[in-house]
């Protein structure tokens, strides 16, 4: 609703806009239905039908679908709410099912050896016997023999006991957590959940380990089990090869270090950290860090060396090229993209919507009544939201913003919001007109649209879900192809947001091995079957062999002559089952070509998992 000021330049006071009646989380069943009272959670109402079930979002979904008879079935719903509430809620059940079985295997790992006639606690694994101990003197067993309301009733006073020595177990638990300050999100550690789990089976009267076991035996037998948890990933970096990381940083007492780190199929390892505040970050001194560290590795081992894009980096790269011309060297995406958003931020219509937004933002949090205010109107939910990075931050801000669009513009023309005398201020007079600004909103909703799809790609690079160089330029292409979109395919638009991607992207992003990666993922290529007619990836394809295979030219031909043109015709072991399941969005190339047999064995496991 877009507001025109008066005569004298003032906003007209409209009516406040009302409560939102959608629930706060991104879940489908949102689309097709609302809150009749936002004060009472339990009850949505259908928008197809105007049935109101009243067991919150889930039992709105059974409603949606008609998955059974407990629950009212919508019978106005269209067959594509019914797809997608039918899919929210098996992947619900899939989800339930495995924390259940998680949880179990956490209780399953966890052996305390027992003499002989010993109890068991009660909750814990199946395979072992439980323990009722002091329970004994308020219950007694259910006796088979009794009728079936004695048994009934017994069963209620031991399900009654029990849940009251859970809950006097978990108040020692609380205590223990607020009185030392710890954060809540440590009870969802496996490692928490163990422990509960291994005092539980030992019984009453254990006593803690000390603080001098804690710093010593303790410390040294966790070391050594914590090592021997990565020979997995040795086993994983001699079959697949592995890549070699750096990461230089400043710790709070100014101190310059560098870390190096080896990342395989299996994971990411430290290897080492050097304090390098008494040298000069030079080509020649990363080379010599990364080199060692590729010594102690294995070099045969090593297929390629991650850092930023720094200059001194870069020159490093040319040194160990000429050393080890094998090994591929890649800048890092995170850091890439990164470099991208700051250069598309920096644009001038995109720099002044996040500029008049962090006005609004510091104007509000710079004084408690304007944040309290603030916080009421938007049921305690607050504006900004930070980020590993600034840009990062900036992008939440604007979502979260655009997410309290109707909050905000009801909160700036509410009596209350403009007798406030801070309101009166220029500073509070500039916030109020930007936050009823429509333009300010439409730049705010271009912003996320050009932002979004890069900032989805920065997280799945920056994330450890599946190994992201296989997805990285096909990703890329589709994020490039978004934002034309956004700016609704018009050239004049949309030229210099993609030239400062296609600046950052060149020498980085697109080389030969991140193109050959794209390549090798039928996710992209059995898709769209034009990709083997770029001659660009063609070429891509034949320098990575080339620098793969170095001076095996019998190698590199095979690949090439051979292999490559079953792949391409998706012939031999390419039209087994296994290798048309590319069409998954859990597609996983790494994984799954090793097991194709001779065809790319040497590179395809090289290049796809790392």
């Amino acid at each position: 609703m877009d507001i025109d000021p008066g005569a004298d330049g003032s906003v007209p006071p409209v009516p406040p806009v009302p409560p939102v009646l959608i629930g706060n989380s991104s879940d489908v069943g949102w689309k097709y239905g609302k809150y009749c009272d936002p004060n009472n959670k339990s009850k949505v109402k259908c928008d197809f039908c105007g049935h109101i079930s009243t067991g919150g979002i889930y039992r709105f979904k059974k409603h949606i679908v008609g998955v059974d008879n407990v629950v009212a079935s919508c019978k106005k719903a269209t067959p594509e709410a019914k797809e997608a509430c039918k899919k929210a809620l098996e992947k619900t059940v899939v989800t339930k099912g495995l924390k259940r079985q998680h949880d179990q295997d956490l209780r399953d790992d966890v052996h305390i050896s027992s003499s002989v006639g010993e109890e068991v606690c009660v909750g814990s694994s199946t395979s072992e016997p439980n323990k009722v101990g002091p329970m004994d003197k308020f219950v007694r067993p259910i006796d088979g023999k009794s009728s079936k309301e004695e048994a009934l009733r017994q069963l209620s006073m031991n399900e009654a006991l029990f849940k009251e020595r859970v809950h006097q177990a978990s108040q020692y638990v609380a205590r223990w957590v607020y009185t030392h300050a710890i954060p809540f999100n440590a009870l969802d550690n496996d490692e928490f959940k163990q422990m509960c789990e291994a005092i539980g089976k030992f019984g009453p009267g254990y006593e803690p380990p000390s603080q001098f076991d804690l710093r010593e035996k303790l410390l040294t037998e966790e070391y050594a089990r914590t090592k021997s948890l990565l020979d997995d990933r040795e086993a994983q970096k001699i079959k697949l090869g592995c890549t070699i990381m750096t990461d230089a940083w400043t710790d709070i007492k100014r101190r310059s270090i560098m870390n190096v780190c080896m990342h395989c199929s299996g994971g990411t390892s430290f290897l080492k950290s050097k304090e390098t505040s008494d040298v000069s970050h030079t080509g020649e001194v990363i080379f010599e860090l990364v080199d060692k560290a590729i010594e102690e590795v294995g070099a045969q081992h090593v297929m390629q060396v991650c850092t930023d894009n720094a200059s001194n980096n870069m020159a490093a790269k040319k040194l160990l090229l000429e050393k080890r011309p094998k090994i591929f060297w890649t800048s890092c995406a995170t850091h890439t993209i990164n470099l991208m958003l700051q250069g598309i931020g920096n644009i001038k219509r995109f720099k002044s919507i996040v500029d008049q937004a962090q006005k609004v933002t510091i104007f509000i949090y710079a004084h408690h009544k304007t944040l309290a205010y603030m916080r009421k109107c938007t049921k305690r939910r607050d504006i900004v939201r930070p980020g590993v990075t600034r840009f990062a931050s900036n992008f939440l801000t604007l979502q979260s913003l655009a997410e309290k669009r109707d909050a905000l513009r009801g909160m700036v023309v509410d009596r209350a919001w403009e007798e406030m005398p801070i309101v009166k201020t220029k500073k509070g007079k500039d916030a109020t007109a930007t936050l009823m600004d429509a333009n300010f909103w439409k730049g705010v909703t271009l912003c996320l649209k050009v932002f979004e799809p890069l900032v989805s790609l920065l997280r799945l690079v920056d994330g450890d879900v599946k190994p992201s160089l296989a997805w990285l330029y096909g990703e890329m292409l589709k994020a490039k192809t978004k934002i034309k979109e956004a700016f609704g395919n018009n050239e004049k638009n949309y030229r210099e947001t993609i030239a400062i991607i296609d600046k950052k992207l060149k020498g980085r992003l697109d080389s030969p091995l991140h193109k050959t990666a794209y390549l090798l993922n039928p996710h992209y290529t059995y898709a769209n079957k034009d990709i083997f007619d770029d001659s660009s990836m063609t070429v891509a394809l034949m320098k990575c062999a080339e620098q793969y295979f170095g001076e095996d030219e019998i190698s590199a031909k095979k690949m090439i002559n051979e292999e490559w043109l079953l792949y391409e015709n998706m012939e031999g072991p390419f039209k087994k089952k296994l290798a048309t399941s590319w069409e998954r969005a859990d597609y996983n190339p790494g994984n799954a070509c090793p097991r194709f047999g001779p065809c790319f064995a040497p590179v395809w496991p090289q290049i796809a998992p790392v």
